[in-house]
């Protein structure tokens, strides 16, 4: 493969293989069924092979399949264990693992946009790349002043693409939403479309790791690379060593995965009142856990293709809202949300019934400190996805406003990463501290 696999028949034939091979894998299973084996042998062998043919399209195609495939990733902890284990492997393969480009591609790439000596910007490039990801992939280098710098290279075609692949997944959003009980998928993929133009911008990807490298400079707690050299489709960046997120979760100790699941809370809301930006790709494969020289673990934090911007930090009315619920104020809390578009006007809902709809979501802002779990988060799912529920009847109704659904898809996923760290967190602190609103009037 010397390139992304572009053309939009033949892209549109691999994602569509993905409903039919799971039709097709039913009906094997039910011939196995007949021919003996148990049903509950049978389901695992085929979530298995889903699992497999899912990672093996959505890495081969890389593009929005990939990065469709990294979002849901975040997810996996919402499904029930029994269905969740063969997906869990293959879909976190997707965080930091794909097919590579051939180093002559890249090679093609870095001449197009760096020109034809570009090897003299360099005083090592290694050709196999260290992560792949939906639209670039990495290499390590040595910049031409001996820093040890991490280039990525951006896939010929990935404009192109990520709207393919976005479009047809869109068409078939419904076979997809099983996969994560309680999300809606099309959403989601709608919200990853609108994206795309921002995400191939290395330009402002630059501009936004810039502003954070800058205001998390000699951070105890944070550490962002700096931008070293930005082109069209090229970007290099200091390397940073570290601890992937993805393995503290798969073998990370509780200490670890504390250590990980606090600092990640912590950037998530100081963030955008340190910088104005709010990091809006946050899958395992972004995040490493990283040793200063004091001694004392950060968070290293990559990939800035995607934020949203918000430039008095997190809204006010974010906050007010998770304070009146904590405080138990229905009329408060509803008459809020009905002010800020989360309630439509041609709506009207009992205070009471909202309030209890919200409770159990805010769970972690109550206590001290709160342990996530993913039990914790199924049975969040599985309240707000059992059509015959209360709080399923009652979340149909609440409105989500454009402007708050980037914001609402990132807190999702970072609470879906906690769950995966299974780490006890001091969440109110971070909320106290950083989300306007909300602390108590005085």
């Amino acid at each position: 493969m010397s390139d992304l696999p572009r053309k939009a028949v033949t892209r549109t034939v691999k994602l569509a293989a993905l409903p039919l091979g799971l039709a097709g894998r039913a009906t094997w299973g039910l011939g196995k069924r007949i021919g003996g084996k148990s049903a509950e042998i049978v389901a695992r062998e085929l979530q298995q092979r889903t699992a497999e043919q899912l990672f093996r399209t959505l890495g081969e195609l890389k593009g929005g399949a990939m990065k469709f495939g990294q979002a849901l990733s975040v997810f996996e902890s919402a499904l029930p264990e029994e269905v969740a284990g063969p997906y869990r492997a293959a879909l976190t393969k997707l965080q930091e693992a794909a097919p590579p480009l051939p180093a002559a591609t890249v090679h093609q790439v870095l001449t197009d946009r760096l020109g034809a000596d570009w090897r003299d910007l360099f005083e090592e490039f290694e050709d196999k790349p260290a992560a792949a990801a939906s639209i670039g992939q990495v290499h390590r280098a040595v910049w031409h002043d001996g820093r040890r710098v991490a280039v990525k290279v951006q896939y010929p075609g990935a404009g192109e693409a990520l709207l393919s692949d976005l479009k047809q997944l869109g068409r078939f959003a419904g076979l997809l939403g099983p996969l994560v009980p309680g999300m809606e998928i099309k959403p989601l993929i709608k919200e990853l479309r609108d994206r795309v133009s921002e995400e191939l911008d290395y330009e402002l990807e630059a501009e936004a790791q810039r502003i954070h490298a800058d205001a998390f400079a000699d951070d105890p707690d944070v550490f962002v690379p700096d931008v070293v050299h930005q082109g069209d489709q090229v970007l290099v960046t200091e390397w940073m060593e570290g601890i992937p997120l993805s393995e503290v979760i798969a073998d990370g100790t509780q200490e670890e995965r504390d250590r990980a699941g606090q600092l990640l809370a912590a950037f998530l809301f100081a963030g955008p009142a340190r910088t104005g930006l709010l990091h809006a790709d946050p899958h395992p494969g972004n995040f490493r856990l990283v040793l200063g020289e004091d001694g004392r673990t950060r968070l290293g934090v990559l990939d800035f293709g995607t934020v949203d911007r918000l430039p008095g930090g997190w809204p006010k009315p974010i906050g007010r809202s998770l304070r009146m619920t904590l405080d138990g104020d229905a009329e408060g809390v509803y008459g809020h949300l009905r002010a800020e578009g989360f309630v439509r006007e041609s709506v009207e809902l009992e205070p009471d019934a909202v309030l209890e709809y919200l409770k159990p979501i805010i769970e972690p802002a109550e206590a001290e400190e709160f342990t996530f779990t993913r039990p914790w988060l199924r049975g969040q799912a599985a309240r707000i996805a059992d059509p015959r529920s209360p709080a399923h009847q009652l979340g149909r109704q609440i409105n989500l406003p454009p402007s708050y659904l980037l914001i609402h898809r990132v807190t999702l996923s970072t609470i879906g990463v906690l769950c995966q760290l299974g780490a006890t967190v001091r969440l109110r602190d971070e909320l106290d501290t950083w989300l306007p609103g909300f602390a108590p009037a005085t």
